[in-house]
């Protein structure tokens, strides 16, 4: 395998997709090794079948809006890879997502779902239709008219849609009642549905619980916990607010959190009702954080990512590139020894070389953070059984799946000096599962 030459080609083919060219070349680049010893993914043309998506899927979504004005935005859904069982990734409700965005995320999944050991395949997909400031009946009419193209791509053997940015509980209980009204049936077709109606427990916390569980696996090989630790988290939504709980939990303490307008700095700690007005502040759709700065007397910073602050363990959990290398610089020189990412992607290249080069322990997204996917896993599970398993019981069986993620990671990431390269081995564990499934299958 030639990385430059097929990034080359993928350049020419895809131009301007600066988020999907650069998740493709990480994965590349991490496991030119071990492709070049299998002879077999070159003549299955493995790498040439997987960096593309078995098809991309573009819908308009019309809807009519509380003034009675018709609005048009436009709908997506990407299905990458099903090699390993059916296509799952969640959707997007944000003005940002564009084809690349949602590429690079389907790309991600793939690997990420893998490494679950649960049988998902990668999908993503959303729409640029903005929920914030829009009433619940407009996002209501959006989603049912979201679901009218959608439900013919859907099913519960064949693509598994969640939630992501813009997506909560909320979206997925409109999504859902148009598909069960539509498709005439109940199924578990989307996953982070309501408990009441085949949701699982533990979900909306999930990828921040996971996140932890990784970082906290990390710690253990120096030997160290979260116990006493300072952390520095961002973003404030789903991801951010189980991080914060569980940290909390262990013992660390949470000083910032962040969200487009800037960041708040809480050196008492973010815990308590603290943790709870963050979720009140995401149910009124609000995406800034200066409220809870107001709310709680603690210094805001506008315009700025919390990087700058001193910390032991950095969680950044807000969206991709989001951590960049002046960013990354701050957090080493401050003496921060641990960066786990809880979003997708959020350090830029330049950020993840700087951490590697300071030997500290660093994780990618598509490991650190499919906690969220794997309890949609488990949910599907509960589904197909009809039946639900206890907080207790989903939790740990997350706690174990991030154990496992980690350990497989570990294996195929260490080098000869004892340096574990968590992102070359949370690639190669999932490249190898996928790629000897399409291997065995033939070329289809």
């Amino acid at each position: 395998m030639n990385v430059e030459k097929i990034m080359i080609d993928l350049e020419k083919k895809h131009p301007g997709e600066v988020e999907y060219l650069q998740a493709v070349r990480e994965v590349l680049e991490s496991i030119e090794e071990v492709y070049n010893q299998n002879p077999h993914f070159e003549t299955s043309r493995i790498i040439e079948r997987l960096v593309e998506p078995d098809r991309i899927l573009t819908f308009k979504v019309p809807w009519v809006d509380d003034r009675g004005q018709v609005q048009v935005n436009l709908g997506y859904r990407i299905q990458y890879n099903n090699a390993i069982g059916p296509y799952k990734g969640g959707l997007r409700f944000h003005p940002s997502v564009n084809l690349s965005i949602l590429k690079f995320l389907g790309f991600e999944q793939i690997f990420k779902n893998a490494l679950t050991t649960l049988p998902m395949g990668g999908a993503k997909g959303g729409s640029d239709f903005n929920p914030k400031g829009r009433s619940d009946a407009e996002i209501m009419r959006f989603c049912q008219n979201f679901m009218l193209e959608l439900w013919k791509l859907i099913g519960p053997e064949t693509d598994v849609p969640a939630g992501d940015i813009g997506v909560g509980g909320r979206e997925i209980g409109f999504l859902f009642g148009m598909y069960r009204k539509l498709a005439r049936e109940n199924t578990g077709v989307l996953t982070g549905k309501g408990q009441g109606w085949g949701g699982s427990l533990v979900r909306p916390e999930a990828t921040g619980f996971g996140n932890v569980y990784f970082a906290n696996e990390m710690l253990k090989t120096k030997g160290e916990s979260f116990s006493g630790k300072t952390v520095c988290i961002s973003g404030f939504g789903n991801v951010a607010w189980g991080a914060a709980q569980k940290a909390t939990e262990l013992g660390a303490k949470v000083v910032t959190l962040s969200g487009p307008d800037g960041y708040v700095y809480d050196p008492d700690g973010v815990r308590g009702e603290k943790i709870d007005y963050m979720l009140e502040l995401r149910a009124s759709n609000n995406d800034v954080v200066q409220p809870y700065a107001l709310e709680f007397g603690v210094e805001f910073h506008p315009g700025k990512h919390p990087w700058e602050v001193k910390c032991d363990i950095a969680l950044p959990c807000a969206t991709q590139n989001e951590l960049d290398k002046q960013d990354a610089q701050n957090l080493v020189n401050n003496g921060c020894w641990c960066v786990c990412e809880g979003a997708n992607m959020p350090s830029t290249p330049a950020a993840i070389e700087v951490f590697q080069q300071a030997k500290i322990l660093f994780a990618p997204g598509k490991a650190a953070n499919a906690g969220g996917v794997a309890t949609s896993g488990l949910e599907m599970s509960q589904n197909s059984m009809k039946l639900s398993w206890s907080r207790e019981e989903v939790d740990a069986r997350l706690h174990q799946i991030m154990k496992d993620i980690h350990h497989q990671c570990e294996v195929n990431g260490r080098k000869p000096d004892g340096y574990v390269d968590y992102v070359k081995g949370a690639n190669v564990s999932g490249f190898l599962k996928v790629a000897n499934a399409m291997v065995d299958q033939g070329v289809i």
